[in-house]
């Protein structure tokens, strides 16, 4: 499976077949760019906050009945700009300490796969965001794409993106270099400014989200898709000091998926209290592409198994009070479906849990926490934004 593409075209496995049009004669699907990609977390006061794109602006919903109703939307960014919504380019929101919230998303420029990362931030109790920044000290008009963030317990806010600086240099040398490379920032006040970014990896994928989180002692710890020499798209793991750099940066995915394309699947990465590493990917084994679940071990997976049919696609992961969920969708040849699995004992076993339905388009699901409780997150085109309880 060989496939001269990045950014646009993939493996048909990659990607549920809602919001494409299918290829039959090269067996590729282009993503239909439907731009449902939504940011959704629960804030320190318990409500559901919700933050998407209307023409050049993000919007923030609030929901104080899990989803029931909600707030009337609250601009982000009060000026317009370009803004990227759709798979893998998602807005991201995050709350520091003293609960001021922060919304991170790409701005795309004008070369094609070009962008900027952006971030507002709103004090807690105010009624406007701030004027948003660019994240980044670097502003050529390459790559910055594909951010995430995440706020430590000393409100130190980290930001993660894919960058291409590297490889324009490496270009204009006239040397090889695979892929892209990964970026962090750090913000020191609550994300009103950032040092210098750091780069923490170089050769990782070009188009698949990056996942980030927290360790058990609370250092940055993100997740992407890398290249391994020569051409495998397997994962990294890398564990972030507090000014961004790396203290380790390991393989973390053993499948050895040798291709010349990005399958706009990124990883979900989630570490439970006792400090296992848990994690939902996609990648193509034993020449058949499906999503997988497994617990990340020094030098190998523990007990890696396949999540869902060969149709799954955009798992997420999450855990509270001992319990695990992995939530994903998956076409079943006439509508897309939200599946699933639930687990009480560390992800040794799983129960199976449907939860719905949609004929038309949707964006990724996503596994979502508020104290002990679990919870599905689905927007559809057709139905707007859903929140699902989960055992």
């Amino acid at each position: 499976m060989a496939l001269a593409v990045w950014c646009g075209i993939v493996p048909t496995a990659a990607l549920a077949h809602d919001a494409a049009q299918h290829d039959a004669t090269t067996h590729v699907v282009r993503p239909a760019r439907s731009e449902l990609a939504t940011a959704v977390a629960f804030g320190p006061d318990g409500q559901l906050y919700a933050v998407s794109k209307e023409g050049g602006h993000l919007l923030l919903s609030r929901s104080a009945d899990d989803g029931a109703s909600w707030s009337t939307p609250q601009r982000v960014n009060a000026e317009p700009e370009a803004i990227a919504a759709d798979g893998d380019s998602q807005p991201r929101i995050a709350f520091t300490r003293g609960g001021d919230l922060l919304v991170s998303w790409t701005r795309p420029l004008p070369r094609p796969y070009t962008g900027e990362i952006r971030l507002a931030r709103r004090e807690r109790g105010a009624d406007a965001f701030d004027v948003p920044i660019t994240v980044h000290r670097d502003r050529a008009e390459i790559t910055h794409r594909f951010q995430n963030l995440v706020v430590d317990a000393a409100d130190r806010v980290t930001v993660l993106w894919i960058d291409k600086r590297d490889q324009e240099a490496a270009r204009a040398r006239k040397q090889p270099y695979r892929g892209a490379a990964i970026y962090a920032a750090v913000s020191g006040d609550g994300g009103r400014s950032f040092a210098p970014e750091q780069r923490v990896a170089d050769y990782s994928c070009e188009c698949c989200r990056i996942a980030l989180t927290l360790d058990r002692d609370g250092a940055p710890l993100a997740l992407w898709r890398h290249v391994f020499a020569p051409n495998e798209r397997d994962h990294a793991l890398a564990r972030l000091r507090p000014d961004g750099t790396p203290e380790t940066v390991t393989r973390a995915t053993f499948d050895h998926w040798k291709v010349d394309a990005c399958p706009h699947q990124g990883p979900s990465l989630v570490v439970a209290p006792d400090g296992t590493r848990h994690a939902v990917w996609f990648n193509q084994r034993d020449g058949e592409g499906r999503v997988f679940y497994g617990r990340l071990a020094p030098n190998g997976v523990d007990g890696q198994m396949p999540v869902g049919g060969p149709r799954a696609a955009h798992a997420d992961i999450a855990s509270a009070a001992g319990a695990l969920a992995i939530v994903w969708k998956e076409f079943d040849g006439e509508q897309t479906r939200l599946r699933a699995l639930h687990s009480t004992d560390g992800g040794r076993h799983f129960t199976p849990l449907e939860l719905a339905a949609s004929t038309g388009n949707t964006d990724q699901p996503r596994a979502i926490v508020r104290g002990a409780r679990l919870f599905a997150f689905w927007r559809q085109a057709d139905a707007g934004f859903k929140l699902y309880p989960l055992p």
